[in-house]
């Protein structure tokens, strides 16, 4: 059995999913209560919103370490290309 792949960013992560995840009962209730659009559309906004944010630090992290343990430590003057790929991401 393979080791537990675990970073620090994780537990954050989780905490920020676990957030989205009652968002998101939350506008079920919404539609089910029969809520104004306008009101559920900005709780699904927040909601993806959330799982956006929780995929970019989850890239960001994996470009932090996971590719360091690859091609090993990449000095602050050499990382250009890794920061603009970290930057280029938002646009997933």
């Amino acid at each position: 059995m393979t080791a537990p792949h675990v970073h620090a960013s994780h537990p954050e992560i989780v905490k920020r999913l676990k957030r989205a995840d009652g968002h998101l009962r939350s506008v079920v209730e919404m539609i089910e209560q029969g809520r104004p659009c306008l009101d559920i559309v900005q709780q699904l906004h927040a909601v993806e919103a959330a799982i956006a944010n929780a995929k970019r630090t989850l890239i960001h992290d994996h470009l932090d370490h996971c590719l360091d343990d690859v091609v090993g430590a990449v000095p602050r003057a050499e990382r250009g290309p890794i920061d603009e790929f970290k930057a280029i991401t938002k646009y997933l």
